[in-house]
């Protein structure tokens, strides 16, 4: 600092010192960022777009599109302006944005120059040791372990078992009542769901926190990540971290008891983490363990929860759609396996209208608008530079309702699914990503939603109490103010007692 100052002072004359400091400071900083920021990226041919203001970037204005559900149209003025490769800032990060076939091709295809870090707000929920952050053979000790519970052999073991599940919280939820809001019903079951037969999770008020804590660390995971009193990223940090206390304890108990014999080997997620071991015989550690539990619990339970909110709406809009997977599901109430009267993994595979109702709901409103990858070396696409330690980040939206790859993107037509002349090109239909980073859960989700949507319209019609709801993304799409529906029993329902 004292250097500094003797080369500054034949410049300035300064009457009070402190000015000298202040000054050297800001020139430090300065020097910084030009260091660190500036100079890597000269020489280089950028994308052409905006990187906003300083640390917040653009995320203000991206945000607020999400709130209001026009973040397809935030993204389209940028394609208007820039074109189809754009760079941006959110959520901390310099980002460049690729849209189209080509550029989920570049995204979702093994790729050695990206690597599957997230922003700053994402990293901080999800966690260090998320399978979203990791790479190389640790990703690929991690997914496998979850692909042991979640790949269609294992599920068709227990799809009995979750239509228990279901039919028992579906019960406890609807009796006596004639009104219901969808959104909090649906993230309810899922958890149950997901806690139950992934994670054995214990029942009673924990869990019960355990969800609103879910509920508000996942809003966190898209904000500016500014760690201050009242901000959204402040309290989905406190309830990550409340969210890390309970499943440390449980999996703390849980490995406790395996190494007493205290009790019968359960088949889970966690026990299964507990038992994996790497090539050199290293188990996970704690951090591992407790970061791919929280990410497997979001993963798993929020977006099946957003699917059925959006079809319980679709259905009360659409009777032509609704009267038909009616239709489907009743010929599969009467044919179910077992003197149980549950649903078995042959009775959902039946289900293929209402599936195809479902991916084309994904289609319009994806659950997962997009998602980050970052590069790890400098690389480069559509003739652009990418520097290293930069966001690259792919849009469900740009493929999705390209008239060119989706006749009509508009109309709703399940008939896009389950037909060769209309199948999507590969790296176009992303709801769930693509590639060998695709979402490991995407068959559980699907026989979740079958069996709860199964469950629902045997038994009920139901209208809509806010016409015309609107849909708000926090981050994922929701009627904004809950999807409060009114019940109709059916006369001639099949009872789910």
């Amino acid at each position: 600092m004292e250097s500094l100052l003797s080369r500054i002072e034949p410049f300035f004359t300064f009457q009070h010192p402190s000015l000298a400091v202040v000054l050297v400071t800001l020139l430090a900083l300065l020097g910084g960022y030009y260091r660190f920021r500036v100079s890597p990226l000269l020489g280089k041919k950028l994308p052409p777009g905006s990187l906003g203001f300083p640390l917040v970037g653009e995320s203000i204005g991206f945000m607020r599109a999400q709130k209001i559900d026009k973040t397809k149209q935030w993204i389209d003025k940028r394609l208007v302006k820039y074109g189809p490769v754009f760079k941006t800032s959110l959520m901390g990060s310099p980002v460049i944005v690729l849209t189209g076939q080509a550029g989920n091709k570049f995204i979702f295809s093994a790729n050695d120059a990206l690597g599957s870090n997230q922003p700053v707000s994402v990293a901080r929920i999800l966690g260090d040791h998320s399978i979203f952050e990791l790479d190389g053979k640790r990703h690929k000790l991690v997914r496998g372990a979850m692909m042991s519970f979640l790949r269609p052999e294992s599920i068709q073991r227990f799809v009995g078992e979750m239509d228990a599940i279901v039919k028992e919280q579906l019960l406890q939820e609807l009796k006596g009542k004639d009104s219901v809001q969808v959104v909090t019903m649906m993230k309810k079951v899922t958890f149950k769901v997901t806690c139950s037969l992934l994670f054995g999770l214990p029942e009673g008020k924990e869990k019960d926190a355990l969800l609103e804590d879910f509920t508000i660390a996942l809003k966190g995971a898209w904000a500016i990540p500014i760690d201050f009193p009242g901000t959204i990223f402040r309290q989905a940090c406190q309830a990550r971290d409340r969210i890390t206390t309970v499943i440390t304890k449980l999996v703390e108990r849980r490995k406790k008891e395996m190494e007493e014999g205290k009790e019968a080997p359960r088949e889970d997620v966690i026990s299964s983490f507990l038992n994996l071991r790497d090539e050199e015989d290293q188990s996970l550690t704690k951090d591992e363990m407790i970061d791919n539990i929280v990410s497997m619990i979001i993963a798993s339970h929020d977006t099946s929860a957003i699917v059925l909110s959006l079809l319980l709406r679709h259905l009360a809009r659409d009777t032509h759609v609704y009267e038909a997977v009616l239709e489907e599901q009743t010929e599969i109430s009467k044919t179910k396996e077992g003197k149980d009267g549950m649903l078995r993994w042959s009775n959902v595979q039946k289900m293929k209208y209402t599936w195809r109702v479902a991916q084309e709901l994904m289609r319009v409103t994806p659950p997962v608008f997009g998602n980050f990858k970052r590069t790890t070396k400098d690389t480069s696409f559509g003739g652009f530079d990418i520097p290293k330690g930069w966001q690259v980040f792919w849009i469900a939206c740009a493929t999705h309702m390209d008239e060119k790859i989706f006749e009509e993107p508009e109309k709703f037509d399940p008939s896009r699914f389950g037909n060769p002349s209309k199948s999507a090109p590969p790296y176009t239909y992303i709801p769930f990503g693509a590639g060998p980073r695709a979402c490991p859960g995407v068959d559980f989700a699907r026989i979740e939603i079958m069996l709860i949507l199964h469950h629902l319209i045997i038994n009920y019609k139901w209208t809509e109490l806010i016409p015309d709801e609107a849909i708000t993304r926090e981050p994922m799409p929701y009627p904004a103010m809950g999807l409060p529906i009114k019940l109709h029993p059916r006369k001639d329902m099949v009872n789910c007692n």
